[in-house]
């Protein structure tokens, strides 16, 4: 069991120096490495005389550099704000003033429509000298307990994000179910992929296991992913022990037919986490890795990554039915709840609560959001997740989708509201809102717009306005957030108070 997150990190610097923490592309880095640039950059941060506590933005992408100045900047007693460098300009100014932080690390160089006057900026040509400059580094008030750890911004309802709070205990709690667990079964000294991008919380999933069990980490970047190519003879190369991604991304990988047991010997276990892993990836997968264990995890970010976890069987499999989700995650709380707050039995269905040691302390300076979905449940904090579940005989979770209007595509939780908020910001349009298209397994596979344009656009060529649109909000919405599809209609229809009915428009999407 681990205690101090950072403390076990730097362990494995005196235990096992010469282990490699991190390679990226060949470009290796030990344990060592990893503990005198941390302890060398947090001794530069103290020099800054930042605000006892205050968090800092990190931007970047996979590079050593990001895991750095995460360790530095957990040693110096601030929290950190992880921003992918793909990140929509408009988006990094939300969480700019949302956020508040007291400073920026730019492993990368922020976009131009980014000007920050008024807060320090560490470019990364400074932030390698500071690396480098071997200053030792005493841990006297480093994250501790209930201080915040880092803070993850997910998608907010009215098109700014919201940031989550998790705390030092709270990815204490994560980490050692992780490590402990009997379904995840985490080897000693992973050799784990590291493919999604730090701001998405299923990061944890892989770089928390790993540097707890002294192991490593082979970071994919973004210039390998996006070319089918590279990426397709670059993964066979990896002596990877465990696979943690969405279940979209596997589903990329099988694309190529080098990605099997025979071509991949050392790969036996899979994480899934982020999205939902239906029958059909995970027989693919199976059939390509049989003996390969096959983890399905479900849980919020609110929850700290995950509250449940399963082992796939091969009952399962042939079922025919929607995989579970897990079995709870032990010293927690998940119960699921009717419409009153009582606790349904077994085969109800109603929302599933989470409460114990792994639930955020709230959204970061929005105390309206926070008191909306966080709450107390038998002396412990608690969360609404607003996703339906229920139990089995054997106290399994089952998942039934979502309560309300917020989705997960391609391993992004979209809230449908932002995105519709975001398209009626172009020009072009008058009124628009986003729809999902689900396949047979209820599984999201296509967002859309249905939209209305201004009365003084041309709209006789769909093609060129569609084209039009996009580019008009490229720089204010995420790429995985932009429909793929653009319906236009004279009007949208209306419900009884005025608002654009969208469950009609779902259900005309999705033949209901």
């Amino acid at each position: 069991m681990v205690e101090n997150i950072i403390k076990t990190i730097d362990m494995y610097a005196n235990t096992q120096p010469n282990q490699v923490v991190y390679d990226f592309l060949g470009d290796t880095h030990t344990y060592a490495d990893l503990k005198a640039q941390s302890d060398s950059l947090a001794a530069y941060i103290e020099t800054l005389a930042l605000p006892e506590k205050s968090p800092v933005l990190v931007y970047g992408g996979q590079q050593f550099e990001m895991l750095v100045s995460f360790l530095a900047l957990s040693k110096s007693g601030h929290a950190y704000m992880p921003v992918d460098v793909e990140s929509a300009a408009d988006r990094i100014n939300a969480i700019l003033e949302i956020g508040k932080p007291a400073a920026i690390l730019a492993i990368d160089a922020l976009p131009s429509q980014i000007e920050v006057t008024d807060l320090p900026v560490v470019n990364f040509e400074e932030l390698t000298v500071q690396m480098q400059a071997n200053n030792t580094y005493e841990l006297t008030h480093p994250v501790m307990a209930d201080d915040t750890y880092y803070i993850i911004f997910t998608s907010g309802t009215t098109g700014k994000p919201k940031g989550v709070q998790i705390s030092h205990t709270n990815l204490l709690s994560f980490t050692n179910w992780m490590i402990t667990d009997n379904e995840f079964m985490v080897p000693d000294q992973p050799q784990m992929l590291a493919q999604p991008p730090y701001s998405f919380d299923l990061s944890v999933m892989y770089w928390a296991p790993t540097l707890a069990k002294g192991g490593t980490l082979f970071a994919l970047p973004k210039d390998i992913i996006s070319d089918f190519q590279k990426l397709f003879a670059y993964l066979p190369k990896l002596p990877i022990q465990v696979w943690t991604s969405t279940p979209s991304f596997a589903e990329m990988a099988m694309l190529s037919e080098d990605f099997c047991a025979e071509k991949m010997p050392t790969l036996t276990h899979f994480y899934f986490c982020g999205e939902e892993l239906t029958v059909k990836t995970a027989q693919k997968l199976h059939a390509r890795f049989p003996k390969a264990r096959i983890i399905n995890s479900y849980g919020p970010t609110e929850a700290t990554v995950a509250l449940s976890a399963i082992a796939i069987t091969e009952a399962m499999l042939t079922s025919g039915e929607r995989l579970p989700i897990g079995l709870p995650k032990p010293g927690s709380t998940t119960v699921v709840l009717d419409e009153d707050g009582n606790v349904l039995p077994a085969g109800e269905q109603g929302e599933i609560i989470i409460a114990g040691p792994n639930v955020s302390k709230g959204y970061l300076n929005n105390p309206e959001k926070t008191a909306a979905v966080f709450f107390e449940y038998e002396g412990q904090p608690a969360y609404h997740t607003g996703d339906l579940g229920s139990f089995d005989a054997d106290g399994v979770l089952q998942y039934g989708g979502r309560m309300d209007f917020q989705i997960k595509f391609n391993g992004f939780r979209i809230e449908l509201e932002e995105v519709s908020h975001v398209l009626n910001l172009s020009p072009y349009v008058k009124a628009a809102v986003a729809v999902p298209r689900y396949n047979k397994e209820h599984k999201v596979q296509q967002l859309l717009a249905y939209v209305v344009v201004k009365e003084d656009v041309d709209a006789s060529d769909n093609l060129a306005l569609t084209k039009a649109i996009k580019e008009s909000l490229k720089d204010l919405m995420m790429p995985y957030m932009m429909p793929s599809r653009f319906i236009y209609r004279e009007d949208l229809p209306i419900t009884p108070n005025g608002k654009i009915n969208i469950k009609s428009l779902i259900a005309e999407v999705n033949n209901r």
